[in-house]
């Protein structure tokens, strides 16, 4: 197979398990518990019907303005899954619309994060399927190729392996390695209980702010 036109099918995904526990999580705990390096690029906005999502990615590449493979990955998409289609971050084209992320839920499809833009916006919110995407516009794709499916993909600013645990919500979306989920989740939970613990404080009225004025010391602040 020539590079620029190849599908390899996607064999492992990260456990079921793992994402229903991701689905309870803000996406920004997750994010938080892998240093801050594994979130996509602000920019994505949801405009599917499902608000949050968590689910094994189903690696797109896609040239800029063609969604050949596109359409191709949403016949092959299984249950559950989340297609990450690389469309460069190009905006000038819309690569997914209407019918084929309708068919995608039809099918099972979980959702959609595609770094390039969407159309069909009133239908979309519609959908029973989440969709991210960067931008809008009514002009349609060309349907050539090249592009592949099951390849690492680069979706905003992140590398996506094939079977990597996705998840998004109405902050955006974060990208967790397959081989590390369940560390990762297990910290995100951990870091979620504590920020309940916190919030519960400010809620009551003795959140203690003892640490801003100690960090501004520690580094020589006037008139901290």
């Amino acid at each position: 197979m020539a590079i620029g036109f190849r599908i390899r099918p996607v064999t492992e995904r990260v456990d079921p398990a793992l994402c229903a526990r991701a689905l309870k999580l803000p996406a920004a705990n997750i994010g938080d518990v892998m240093n801050r390096i594994q979130t996509m690029r602000g920019g994505f906005r949801p405009f599917g019907s499902k608000r949050v999502i968590a689910g094994p990615a189903f690696t797109v590449r896609a040239r800029s303005g063609d969604n050949l493979l596109l359409h191709r990955a949403c016949d092959m998409a299984q249950p559950g899954d989340i297609i990450v289609g690389d469309g460069g971050g190009d905006l000038a084209i819309a690569l997914m619309g209407e019918l084929m992320i309708g068919h995608a839920a039809k099918r099972g499809v979980q959702g959609i994060v595609l770094d390039g833009a969407v159309r069909d916006v009133e239908a979309l919110a519609k959908i029973d399927i989440g969709v991210w995407a960067c931008g809008v516009t009514p002009s349609g794709p060309y349907k050539d190729g090249p592009g592949e499916i099951g390849t690492p993909v680069s979706c905003g600013g992140q590398v996506v392996m094939p079977g990597d645990l996705i998840m998004a919500d109405e902050d955006g979306v974060v990208v967790v390695p397959r081989a590390e989920a369940a560390e990762v989740i297990a910290a995100a939970e951990a870091h979620n209980a504590k920020e309940q613990v916190a919030q519960a404080a400010i809620d009551a009225g003795t959140y203690d702010r003892a640490w801003v004025l100690a960090a501004l010391k520690a580094k020589g602040c006037e008139g901290a």
